[in-house]
């Protein structure tokens, strides 16, 4: 029985307190003097959103191209939508590129990851920033905050977002409810194996920035693997002590159901899984099971039994290769999505 409450790593509260700041500590006066030669490209992948994506970009043309030069390019990548996200992408001032045009010649993949590794192949920034495409209320500071970072201090070569998330529901509003798959899967999961990472507030965040030289030497793994993929091999490649977080504020944006929150975790576990097969602690040779069995109430094959439909999704995941090494297969010429 243990006679003290246990306390937090000494890594971590020193990391968390050192390299955690807020997107306010960043102004862009402050930005722009730092920038030097820096060129930086700001990615969206985008898949079917053509109600937020406008807003996003017509928000950073304005206030980070237009009235200063921090951003010098920003690019929506369409992750092979069926709506007017890349016409309205187009139309607010970002240039378009489709995923299957950036990864032709190379096999098929499917997921956000995907599309994150299209953007970096697309841009030419010294310096990238992702952000998620489905924000409400988006505000330049989400640019800012996570560029600051790496255009001020050499030694921070990735930086993370975190915010408050809040969860509308049937009986209010829970200001940090919209994190769950972050409290129920992700967190314990980077506790137990990779605990140098316990100081990220929002290790799923779909907001970071990086330097290319960096980004460009990892894998981005299909799906929503790719977030903790990314954390635990930027661990390995360049240290804790060049990985940053900022604090972003409020983040608005929708929210997946149960079920889909259940498909996301399987793929967290199929990453972390083949993480740990690279380290040693899991059996060489193996890997989990592909699919995942949910259950939907009702449906028009359901079960009389059980008064449910039962459903099969493929929750594996695959991983397109480190840019690097690839990059003499990458299309030089980018090419705009129709």
């Amino acid at each position: 029985m243990r006679d003290t409450e246990p306390t937090v790593s000494p890594v971590v509260e020193a990391w968390a307190t050192y390299r955690t700041t807020s997107a306010q500590d960043w102004p862009t006066r402050r930005l722009m003097r730092a920038k030097g030669e820096n060129r930086v490209s700001v990615v969206l992948p985008a898949r079917n959103e053509e109600a937020t994506v406008g807003a996003i970009v017509s928000t950073i043309r304005e206030h980070l191209m237009d009235r200063v030069p921090l951003v010098d390019e920003l690019i929506v990548v369409d992750s092979r939508s069926t709506d007017r996200t890349a016409q309205v992408a187009r139309a607010a001032g970002a240039e378009v590129v489709g995923q299957d045009e950036m990864t032709r010649g190379l096999p098929r993949l499917t997921g956000k990851g995907d599309a994150l590794w299209a953007g970096l192949a697309a841009a030419d920034g010294d310096v990238v920033a992702f952000v998620d495409a489905d924000l409400r209320e988006f505000r330049p500071h989400f640019v800012t905050g996570l560029i600051g970072p790496l255009l001020v201090d050499p030694s921070v070569e990735f930086v993370k977002g975190f915010y408050h998330r809040p969860l509308v529901g049937s009986a209010g509003v829970e200001a940090d409810g919209g994190g769950r798959v972050t409290e129920l899967m992700a967190r314990p999961l980077l506790n137990l194996f990779w605990p140098e990472l316990a100081g990220f507030v929002q290790p799923l965040a779909g907001e970071y920035a990086g330097r290319r030289a960096v980004l460009e030497r990892v894998p981005f793994v299909t799906g929503y693997g790719v977030e903790t993929a990314m954390l635990i091999d930027l661990l390995e490649l360049v240290g804790l002590d060049a990985l940053a977080q900022v604090d972003l504020g409020e983040r608005k944006h929708r929210h997946q159901d149960t079920a889909a929150l259940g498909r996301m975790s399987a793929q967290i576990m199929h990453t972390a899984w083949a993480r740990l097969q690279q380290r040693g602690w899991a059996a060489p040779g193996t890997s989990p099971a592909g699919t995942l069995t949910q259950f939907r109430r009702g449906g028009s094959e359901a079960l009389p039994s059980l008064d449910r439909e039962i459903v099969v999704n493929d929750v594996s995941v695959q991983e397109r290769p480190p840019l690097a090494d690839l990059r003499p297969r990458v299309p030089r010429r980018r090419v705009a999505a129709a």
